[in-house]
């Protein structure tokens, strides 16, 4: 049997592989997953390779879906603010801009036939078992994509695989055995999980307003703006058959059937429709905004007032947005699109944020005091109980047994196993990411004989996510990065 000193002496060199392996299931940037734009106007620039404005509005639209998946739906734009979404994006297409630069600093290229070869690989563009053509303009046309847009995001994907192909990352028999001796490291453990509902806590007033005193800055009231606004409701015209004929040959590519096919004028009539009364709502909308500045509007219309601030908004969050960005001297805001109604707006006061009374934050502030003194008492039942306590005993679990803890859940038991086995000390206790604390006292080591299979492929992922890592910073340092929009 070895001991536990003998064991840490003997392997404490080789832990800093164990908190790294946490960051395998990140891995590196998915360079194959982006779309781009052909539109004018660079938002960036790496080295020889431009970011165009539509390359970063589709990355953030992939990525805030993404997002939205992951949140059921109920993500908005203020939680894209809030998460950095328009930098990530950005970060992203930098990320690859420094990789196509190193491509064309090496010729790599991409050839007509290899393009063909990756299209004919991908099963969204078949029909009746092989690649099809019209399918593959119908999937492009469903998905607003044009032929010429998909096959140069195409040859940029591919050009960057072919790239990182050039640069592989091996792996040796030695690191392959470092990492199956730490999956094979094996402690029998008595442990005990200790958490917050553990503790009991009574509040007094006094101490809440105690509390209340020195956090009172970080619960304030919101930000108040009382405007003047003017709601210009659509309305129906009628249109001329010249001037619905003149629109629907000016813009046919806006009706479109399900098919992709471009619809006749009598099939898209209501939709045109549609086009030019919004058009005509816009125009009225910005004609009326002009007499708003000017102090020049029409008898028949008067400005209703409101207040709008986060927690109390009449209107949407962009109309928030947007009055937020306005000021006394600059004081109008450009006709918003609400729900299909335009509305003006005019600031006119301004009422700062200032730290809300102790009875209005008192219902935010209890919980957070209870749950400060739960994980102070928390904290010290642990070091109190840490020599004494008796708990369940585990079989000889590893890195790996996430099942063999029943006391904790499977996310719960990877956090308390990883720590576990960086820590140097028989008996202690480990606090876990979501505030729990476990207590241990290992009773027996052992190192098993298993054989892991997949060891290679992990060391792999991590020397490759190690590397790519580094091959970034690298390049950032190559090709300088120019940033033309503000903010990012």
């Amino acid at each position: 049997m070895i001991t536990w000193m003998q064991r840490h002496k003997k392997w404490l060199i080789i832990t800093i592989w164990i908190s790294t392996i946490a960051f395998i299931g990140a891995g590196f940037v998915g360079w194959g997953q982006y779309s781009y734009g052909n539109k004018a106007g660079a938002v960036a620039k790496v080295g020889d390779v431009e970011i165009s404005k539509g390359e970063l509005q589709k990355t953030y639209s992939r990525l805030y879906a993404q997002y939205n998946k992951i949140f059921q739906g109920n993500f908005d734009e203020e939680k894209a603010k809030k998460f950095g979404l328009q930098k990530q994006a950005l970060q992203q297409l930098v990320q690859q801009a420094l990789l196509i630069n190193l491509a064309q600093s090496y010729d790599l290229t991409i050839s007509d036939q290899e393009m063909i070869e990756a299209l004919k690989q991908q099963k969204a563009f078949y029909a009746n078992g092989e690649f099809n053509k019209e399918t593959y303009k119908l999937v492009l046309s469903q998905n607003r994509l044009t032929m010429k847009e998909y096959e140069t995001q195409l040859r940029k994907e591919l050009l960057i695989q072919k790239t990182l192909k050039f640069l592989p990352v091996k792996t040796s028999k030695n690191e392959e055995n470092i990492l199956n001796t730490i999956f094979n490291i094996a402690d029998k453990i008595n442990y005990k999980v200790l958490t917050l509902n553990d503790i009991k806590i009574s509040v007094t007033n006094e101490e809440l307003k105690k509390y209340w005193e020195n956090q009172k800055n970080n619960f304030m009231t919101d930000v108040l703006y009382k405007v003047k606004f003017i709601k210009v409701t659509p309305q129906s015209k009628k249109f001329s058959d010249t001037d619905i004929t003149k629109y629907y040959k000016e813009n046919r590519t806006h009706f479109k059937g399900s098919d992709g096919k471009i619809l006749s004028l009598e099939t898209a009539k209501e939709k045109v429709l549609n086009e030019l009364n919004a058009k005509a709502a816009k125009d009225k909308a910005l004609r009326t905004y002009i007499a708003f500045k000017k102090n020049k509007l029409s008898n028949d219309i008067t400005p209703d007032q409101a207040q709008i601030s986060k927690s109390k908004n009449p209107f949407n969050a962009q109309a928030l947005d947007v009055i937020s960005k306005l000021s006394m001297t600059k004081p109008y805001a450009k006709p918003i699109n609400i729900e299909g109604v335009y509305y003006l707006f005019e600031l006119t006061k301004v009422v700062p944020s200032k730290p809300k009374s102790f009875q209005e934050a008192k219902a935010k502030i209890l919980p957070l005091y209870i749950t400060q003194m739960k994980k102070e008492k928390l904290m010290k039942l642990a070091n109190n109980s840490v020599n004494t306590f008796i708990g369940k005993t585990s079989d000889f679990i590893t890195m790996m047994s996430v099942d063999k803890l029943p006391s904790l859940k499977r996310q719960e038991a990877a956090d308390f196993l990883q720590k576990l086995f960086v820590s140097d000390k028989k008996r202690l206790f480990i606090g876990l990411n979501n505030g729990k604390i476990v207590l241990y006292n290992i009773l027996e080591q052992k190192l098993l004989t298993n054989k892991n299979n997949n060891v290679s492929d992990t060391v792999a992922k991590l020397k490759s996510t190690l590397f790519n890592e580094g091959l970034i910073k690298t390049l950032q340092n190559k090709y300088q990065t120019e940033i033309y929009i503000q903010g990012l």
